[in-house]
């Protein structure tokens, strides 16, 4: 079989074990910590993992108890997940903090068995919106919902104040699958066939990602021609201002961007989560 372009199904295990482990480490104080989250507290962000386990599994089960109804937009499909989201943290309220660990080891090791279930090479049930794709391969869907499970688990790491899970083996296919998003990301700004831009994510863990213009758009390239712009940051803050927990002022200060600064001020609207 083919290798997938970013394997992470031998992540999902050991990647869960840790949020366990930590979760079961948190004291009460520390459950009611505020996160990047904005308004999601630890424990929001606990019941919001759960739900996306009991999603995965009606999904398992071909159920879909609340459907969408119309969806004529983007924006109307992140509105109506927004909802979701919000309903299910709100009933999440009155659970305890020990129930809901009992209620994550009981959903994780199905939806692993689920997702290695999936022929990866098959069209996925969702599309991975935030890369601009209107179909995905499951390899992609699955990649998209470890990345959930790692973001959600550092916003509580970053809460508490505990160590980040930035072992390569771990962030490499996080930030990996993030950048799916790059060319999506810069669909509409102009720049001359063969124009060549680097974001590089410093550090170990990191990486260098390149695209380049073509007349049908622009696209992942391997071009080791001259570079029209430079963009570096590093892991802590890539993750956070992909997923809308840095905001763009914040993030000015964090980046380095070399080269045509237009070019690489897109870098700072790239979302690879839905909002």
């Amino acid at each position: 079989m083919i290798e997938v372009p970013i394997p992470t199904l031998h992540l999902f295990q050991p990647l869960d074990q840790k949020l366990i482990e930590l979760l079961n480490s948190l004291s009460y104080d520390e459950w009611n910590k505020p996160t990047v989250a904005r308004l999601w507290t630890v424990k929001d962000v606990v019941a919001h993992l759960l739900d996306g386990n009991m999603r995965t599994l009606a999904a398992a089960q071909n159920y879909n108890g609340d459907p969408p109804g119309s969806i004529n937009s983007y924006q109307d499909l992140v509105d109506y997940l927004n909802k979701l989201n919000a309903d299910w943290v709100k009933a999440m309220k009155r659970v305890s903090p020990k129930t809901l660990i009992e209620l994550l080891e009981a959903t994780q090791k199905p939806c692993i068995e689920y997702y290695h279930s999936l022929d990866l090479w098959a069209t996925a049930r969702f599309a991975v919106s935030w890369a601009g794709e209107l179909e995905s391969k499951n390899w992609f869907h699955i990649a998209r919902e470890y990345t959930e499970r790692w973001h959600h688990q550092q916003q509580i790491r970053d809460a508490v104040n505990k160590p980040a899970i930035m072992e390569r083996r771990f962030f490499y296919p996080l930030i990996q699958t993030f950048m799916m998003a790059l060319p999506h990301t810069y669909q509409n700004i102009p720049a001359e066939d063969g124009t060549l831009i680097s974001i590089i994510v410093t550090g170990e863990a990191g990486g260098e990602w390149k695209i380049r213009r073509e007349h049908s758009g622009w696209k992942f390239s391997d071009d080791l021609g001259e570079l029209a712009t430079t963009v570096e940051l590093d892991p802590d803050t890539s993750w956070k201002l992909f997923t809308k927990a840095l905001q763009k002022e914040e993030a000015v200060e964090r980046v380095k961007i070399s080269g045509d600064q237009r070019l690489g001020k897109p870098v700072f609207k790239m979302l690879s989560v839905m909002a």
